[in-house]
Protein backbone atom coordinates (compact mmCIF):
# COMPACT_ATOMS: atom_id res chain seq x y z
CA UNK A 1 0.00 0.00 0.00
CA UNK A 2 1.47 3.34 -1.03
CA UNK A 3 1.30 6.27 1.37
CA UNK A 4 0.33 9.57 -0.11
CA UNK A 5 2.31 12.46 1.23
CA UNK A 6 0.43 15.75 1.59
CA UNK A 7 1.65 18.32 -0.85
CA UNK A 8 2.85 21.60 0.56
CA UNK A 9 0.94 24.59 -0.69
CA UNK A 10 2.77 26.57 -3.36
CA UNK A 11 4.88 29.41 -2.04
CA UNK A 12 3.81 32.85 -3.08
CA UNK A 13 6.12 34.46 -5.60
CA UNK A 14 8.89 36.68 -4.26
CA UNK A 15 7.01 39.91 -4.78
CA UNK A 16 9.75 41.97 -3.13
CA UNK A 17 12.23 40.98 -5.83
CA UNK A 18 9.53 41.49 -8.42
CA UNK A 19 8.97 45.06 -7.27
CA UNK A 20 12.69 45.81 -7.49
CA UNK A 21 12.87 44.27 -10.96
CA UNK A 22 9.84 46.12 -12.28
CA UNK A 23 10.98 49.34 -10.68
CA UNK A 24 14.60 49.14 -11.73
CA UNK A 25 14.73 52.49 -13.65
CA UNK A 26 13.34 54.47 -10.71
CA UNK A 27 15.64 52.58 -8.33
CA UNK A 28 18.68 53.46 -10.45
CA UNK A 29 17.66 57.11 -10.66
CA UNK A 30 17.09 57.22 -6.89
CA UNK A 31 20.46 55.59 -6.16
CA UNK A 32 22.29 58.00 -8.48
CA UNK A 33 20.60 61.04 -6.94
CA UNK A 34 21.29 59.90 -3.38
CA UNK A 35 24.92 59.24 -4.24
CA UNK A 36 25.31 62.60 -6.01
CA UNK A 37 23.68 64.57 -3.20
CA UNK A 38 25.69 62.69 -0.56
CA UNK A 39 28.95 63.43 -2.38
CA UNK A 40 27.96 67.10 -2.66
CA UNK A 41 27.30 67.30 1.08
CA UNK A 42 30.56 65.53 1.92
CA UNK A 43 32.46 67.89 -0.37
CA UNK A 44 30.71 70.88 1.22
CA UNK A 45 31.67 69.61 4.68
CA UNK A 46 35.31 68.99 3.81
CA UNK A 47 37.41 70.55 1.01
CA UNK A 48 34.59 72.73 -0.25
CA UNK A 49 34.10 74.30 3.18
CA UNK A 50 37.82 74.98 3.55
CA UNK A 51 38.00 76.73 0.19
CA UNK A 52 34.77 78.68 0.81
CA UNK A 53 35.90 79.82 4.26
CA UNK A 54 39.20 81.05 2.84
CA UNK A 55 37.40 82.88 0.04
CA UNK A 56 35.00 84.40 2.58
CA UNK A 57 37.84 85.78 4.67
CA UNK A 58 39.49 87.22 1.58
CA UNK A 59 36.42 88.61 -0.18
CA UNK A 60 34.57 89.78 2.93
CA UNK A 61 37.15 90.96 5.49
CA UNK A 62 34.48 92.99 7.28
CA UNK A 63 32.33 89.84 7.61
CA UNK A 64 29.51 91.68 5.85
CA UNK A 65 26.76 89.58 4.25
CA UNK A 66 26.31 92.15 1.50
CA UNK A 67 29.87 91.93 0.19
CA UNK A 68 30.62 90.65 -3.32
CA UNK A 69 30.98 86.86 -3.49
CA UNK A 70 33.60 85.34 -5.78
CA UNK A 71 33.25 82.21 -7.93
CA UNK A 72 34.37 79.95 -5.08
CA UNK A 73 31.63 81.12 -2.75
CA UNK A 74 29.02 81.01 -5.51
CA UNK A 75 30.07 77.49 -6.47
CA UNK A 76 29.89 76.32 -2.87
CA UNK A 77 26.45 77.88 -2.41
CA UNK A 78 25.08 76.28 -5.59
CA UNK A 79 26.44 72.84 -4.70
CA UNK A 80 24.88 72.90 -1.23
CA UNK A 81 21.57 74.28 -2.46
CA UNK A 82 21.26 71.77 -5.31
CA UNK A 83 21.88 68.90 -2.90
CA UNK A 84 19.42 70.40 -0.44
CA UNK A 85 16.72 70.75 -3.07
CA UNK A 86 17.37 67.16 -4.13
CA UNK A 87 16.28 66.19 -0.62
CA UNK A 88 13.31 68.53 -0.83
CA UNK A 89 11.93 67.58 -4.27
CA UNK A 90 13.36 64.30 -5.55
CA UNK A 91 12.01 61.89 -2.92
CA UNK A 92 8.46 63.06 -3.50
CA UNK A 93 8.76 62.72 -7.26
CA UNK A 94 10.28 59.26 -7.00
CA UNK A 95 7.71 58.21 -4.40
CA UNK A 96 4.80 59.44 -6.48
CA UNK A 97 6.18 57.52 -9.42
CA UNK A 98 6.66 54.42 -7.28
CA UNK A 99 3.13 54.67 -5.90
CA UNK A 100 1.05 55.83 -8.84
CA UNK A 101 2.99 54.25 -11.69
CA UNK A 102 3.69 50.89 -10.09
CA UNK A 103 0.25 50.36 -8.56
CA UNK A 104 -1.80 52.09 -11.24
CA UNK A 105 0.08 50.48 -14.13
CA UNK A 106 -0.29 46.95 -12.79
CA UNK A 107 -4.00 47.42 -12.12
CA UNK A 108 -4.49 48.97 -15.56
CA UNK A 109 -2.60 46.22 -17.41
CA UNK A 110 -4.04 43.32 -15.44
CA UNK A 111 -0.67 42.24 -14.04
CA UNK A 112 -2.02 42.60 -10.51
CA UNK A 113 -4.86 40.13 -11.13
CA UNK A 114 -2.37 37.64 -12.52
CA UNK A 115 -0.32 37.92 -9.33
CA UNK A 116 -3.45 37.38 -7.25
CA UNK A 117 -4.01 34.04 -9.00
CA UNK A 118 -0.47 32.92 -8.06
CA UNK A 119 -0.99 32.73 -4.31
CA UNK A 120 -0.55 36.43 -3.50
CA UNK A 121 -3.54 38.09 -1.88
CA UNK A 122 -4.43 41.65 -2.94
CA UNK A 123 -3.56 42.89 0.56
CA UNK A 124 -0.14 41.27 0.52
CA UNK A 125 0.43 42.50 -3.03
CA UNK A 126 -0.20 46.12 -2.05
CA UNK A 127 1.76 45.78 1.20
CA UNK A 128 4.88 44.72 -0.69
CA UNK A 129 4.35 47.41 -3.32
CA UNK A 130 4.48 49.97 -0.51
CA UNK A 131 7.05 48.37 1.80
CA UNK A 132 9.88 47.98 -0.70
CA UNK A 133 9.90 51.58 -2.03
CA UNK A 134 9.28 52.90 1.50
CA UNK A 135 12.35 51.10 2.85
CA UNK A 136 14.55 52.42 0.04
CA UNK A 137 13.23 55.97 0.42
CA UNK A 138 13.68 55.99 4.20
CA UNK A 139 17.21 54.65 3.90
CA UNK A 140 18.24 57.20 1.28
CA UNK A 141 16.60 60.23 2.83
CA UNK A 142 17.91 59.38 6.30
CA UNK A 143 21.47 59.45 4.99
CA UNK A 144 20.91 62.76 3.20
CA UNK A 145 19.19 64.39 6.18
CA UNK A 146 22.08 63.42 8.48
CA UNK A 147 24.63 64.77 5.99
CA UNK A 148 22.64 67.96 5.52
CA UNK A 149 22.51 68.55 9.27
CA UNK A 150 26.25 67.98 9.46
CA UNK A 151 26.92 70.60 6.78
CA UNK A 152 24.31 73.01 8.16
CA UNK A 153 25.72 72.85 11.69
CA UNK A 154 29.31 73.31 10.55
CA UNK A 155 28.55 76.27 8.28
CA UNK A 156 31.52 78.61 8.64
CA UNK A 157 30.28 81.73 6.87
CA UNK A 158 26.91 83.42 6.18
CA UNK A 159 25.35 81.30 3.47
CA UNK A 160 21.96 83.04 3.36
CA UNK A 161 20.83 79.75 4.88
CA UNK A 162 18.04 80.29 7.39
CA UNK A 163 16.65 77.40 9.42
CA UNK A 164 13.03 78.18 8.53
CA UNK A 165 13.43 78.24 4.73
CA UNK A 166 11.50 75.45 3.02
CA UNK A 167 14.50 73.55 1.72
CA UNK A 168 16.62 73.80 4.86
CA UNK A 169 13.70 73.15 7.22
CA UNK A 170 12.70 69.98 5.35
CA UNK A 171 16.18 68.61 4.74
CA UNK A 172 17.33 69.30 8.29
CA UNK A 173 15.05 66.93 10.17
CA UNK A 174 12.46 64.17 10.22
CA UNK A 175 10.20 65.99 7.77
CA UNK A 176 12.63 65.15 4.98
CA UNK A 177 12.00 61.47 5.71
CA UNK A 178 8.23 61.74 6.21
CA UNK A 179 7.31 63.67 3.05
CA UNK A 180 8.42 60.92 0.62
CA UNK A 181 6.26 58.46 2.56
CA UNK A 182 3.30 60.81 2.15
CA UNK A 183 3.94 60.97 -1.59
CA UNK A 184 4.23 57.19 -1.81
CA UNK A 185 0.97 56.73 0.09
CA UNK A 186 -0.99 59.23 -2.01
CA UNK A 187 0.46 57.70 -5.16
CA UNK A 188 -0.69 54.24 -4.13
CA UNK A 189 -4.16 55.52 -3.21
CA UNK A 190 -4.49 57.31 -6.54
CA UNK A 191 -3.35 54.17 -8.36
CA UNK A 192 -5.89 51.96 -6.57
CA UNK A 193 -8.66 54.52 -7.05
CA UNK A 194 -8.09 55.44 -10.70
CA UNK A 195 -6.35 52.25 -11.96
CA UNK A 196 -4.65 54.25 -14.69
CA UNK A 197 -1.06 55.42 -14.62
CA UNK A 198 -1.09 58.97 -15.97
CA UNK A 199 -4.24 60.18 -14.16
CA UNK A 200 -2.91 58.64 -10.94
CA UNK A 201 0.41 60.45 -11.37
CA UNK A 202 -1.32 63.80 -11.90
CA UNK A 203 -3.73 63.37 -8.98
CA UNK A 204 -1.05 62.16 -6.58
CA UNK A 205 1.22 65.09 -7.42
CA UNK A 206 -1.64 67.50 -6.83
CA UNK A 207 -2.70 65.90 -3.54
CA UNK A 208 0.86 65.61 -2.23
CA UNK A 209 1.71 69.24 -2.97
CA UNK A 210 -1.61 70.37 -1.45
CA UNK A 211 -1.03 68.45 1.77
CA UNK A 212 2.55 69.72 1.99
CA UNK A 213 1.37 73.30 1.58
CA UNK A 214 -1.44 72.87 4.12
CA UNK A 215 0.79 71.31 6.78
CA UNK A 216 3.44 73.98 6.21
CA UNK A 217 0.87 76.74 6.71
CA UNK A 218 -0.76 75.08 9.73
CA UNK A 219 2.34 74.04 11.67
CA UNK A 220 3.53 77.49 12.87
CA UNK A 221 0.08 78.12 14.33
CA UNK A 222 0.16 74.92 16.40
CA UNK A 223 3.09 76.00 18.56
CA UNK A 224 2.97 79.18 20.69
CA UNK A 225 4.70 82.18 19.17
CA UNK A 226 7.03 84.39 21.09
CA UNK A 227 6.30 88.12 20.83
CA UNK A 228 8.68 91.04 20.42
CA UNK A 229 7.24 94.38 21.54
CA UNK A 230 8.75 97.81 21.04
CA UNK A 231 7.91 101.46 21.52
CA UNK A 232 7.69 104.13 18.83
CA UNK A 233 11.26 105.16 19.61
CA UNK A 234 12.84 101.74 19.84
CA UNK A 235 11.61 98.69 17.96
CA UNK A 236 13.62 96.00 16.21
CA UNK A 237 12.32 92.83 14.58
CA UNK A 238 13.93 89.56 15.72
CA UNK A 239 16.57 88.15 13.38
CA UNK A 240 16.88 84.53 12.20
CA UNK A 241 13.24 83.96 13.11
CA UNK A 242 10.08 82.79 11.39
CA UNK A 243 7.71 85.71 11.60
CA UNK A 244 4.02 85.40 12.32
CA UNK A 245 1.56 88.24 12.84
CA UNK A 246 2.88 91.82 12.90
CA UNK A 247 1.18 95.10 13.62
CA UNK A 248 0.80 98.06 15.90
CA UNK A 249 -0.28 98.49 19.52
CA UNK A 250 -2.67 101.09 20.90
CA UNK A 251 -2.59 102.73 24.32
CA UNK A 252 -4.95 100.03 25.61
CA UNK A 253 -2.64 97.24 24.41
CA UNK A 254 -4.96 96.27 21.56
CA UNK A 255 -3.41 94.89 18.40
CA UNK A 256 -4.29 96.77 15.22
CA UNK A 257 -2.91 96.75 11.66
CA UNK A 258 0.09 98.99 11.13
CA UNK A 259 -1.30 102.32 9.78
CA UNK A 260 2.06 102.96 8.08
CA UNK A 261 2.43 106.39 9.59
CA UNK A 262 6.21 106.35 9.51
CA UNK A 263 7.53 109.14 11.73
CA UNK A 264 4.38 111.26 11.50
CA UNK A 265 3.45 112.09 15.09
CA UNK A 266 0.07 113.41 13.99
CA UNK A 267 -0.81 110.19 12.19
CA UNK A 268 0.37 108.03 15.09
CA UNK A 269 -1.68 110.10 17.56
CA UNK A 270 -4.74 109.94 15.32
CA UNK A 271 -4.58 106.14 15.34
CA UNK A 272 -3.58 105.95 19.03
CA UNK A 273 -0.42 104.01 18.16
CA UNK A 274 2.04 103.60 21.02
CA UNK A 275 4.23 100.75 19.77
CA UNK A 276 4.62 97.73 17.52
CA UNK A 277 4.73 93.96 17.91
CA UNK A 278 5.90 90.88 16.03
CA UNK A 279 4.97 87.28 16.74
CA UNK A 280 7.84 84.99 15.83
CA UNK A 281 9.37 81.55 16.17
CA UNK A 282 13.07 81.67 17.15
CA UNK A 283 15.54 79.03 16.04
CA UNK A 284 14.96 77.20 19.35
CA UNK A 285 11.49 76.29 18.04
CA UNK A 286 12.94 74.25 15.19
CA UNK A 287 12.36 70.82 16.71
CA UNK A 288 8.84 71.45 18.04
CA UNK A 289 7.79 72.75 14.62
CA UNK A 290 9.67 69.97 12.86
CA UNK A 291 7.99 67.24 14.90
CA UNK A 292 4.54 68.80 14.57
CA UNK A 293 4.76 68.97 10.79
CA UNK A 294 6.25 65.47 10.67
CA UNK A 295 3.33 64.18 12.73
CA UNK A 296 0.79 65.85 10.46
CA UNK A 297 2.53 64.46 7.38
CA UNK A 298 2.69 60.91 8.73
CA UNK A 299 -0.95 61.09 9.82
CA UNK A 300 -1.98 62.06 6.29
CA UNK A 301 0.22 59.27 4.89
CA UNK A 302 -1.32 56.70 7.24
CA UNK A 303 -4.82 57.83 6.26
CA UNK A 304 -3.94 57.45 2.57
CA UNK A 305 -2.49 53.98 3.13
CA UNK A 306 -5.53 52.90 5.11
CA UNK A 307 -7.85 54.21 2.41
CA UNK A 308 -5.86 52.40 -0.29
CA UNK A 309 -6.10 49.03 1.51
CA UNK A 310 -9.79 49.52 2.27
CA UNK A 311 -10.57 50.44 -1.32
CA UNK A 312 -8.55 47.54 -2.74
CA UNK A 313 -10.29 45.01 -0.47
CA UNK A 314 -13.68 46.43 -1.35
CA UNK A 315 -13.11 46.38 -5.11
CA UNK A 316 -11.55 42.91 -5.18
CA UNK A 317 -14.33 41.50 -2.98
CA UNK A 318 -16.94 43.00 -5.28
CA UNK A 319 -15.18 41.64 -8.34
CA UNK A 320 -15.15 38.13 -6.94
Amino acid sequence: MTATLPMAPPRPPATGRTVLRLHRPALIVWAVLVAAAALAFLWAYGPGADAAAAAWRESCPAQDRTCQWDTTLNGYYRAVKLAEWAVYWTPSLVAVWAGAALVGRELESGTARLAWTQGVTPTRWLAVKLAVPAALLVAGTTVLVLLHRMVFTANRFPLSWEWYEDGAFTANGTLGIAQPLLALATGALAGVLLRRTLPALAVSLLVTSTVQYATGELTPRLWPYETAVGTLDHYTTPENSLWGDQGALTSTGARVPDPLCGDSAQCLAAHDITGYYTDYHPSSHFWPLQLIETGLTLTAAAAAVGAAFWLLRRTTRTAT
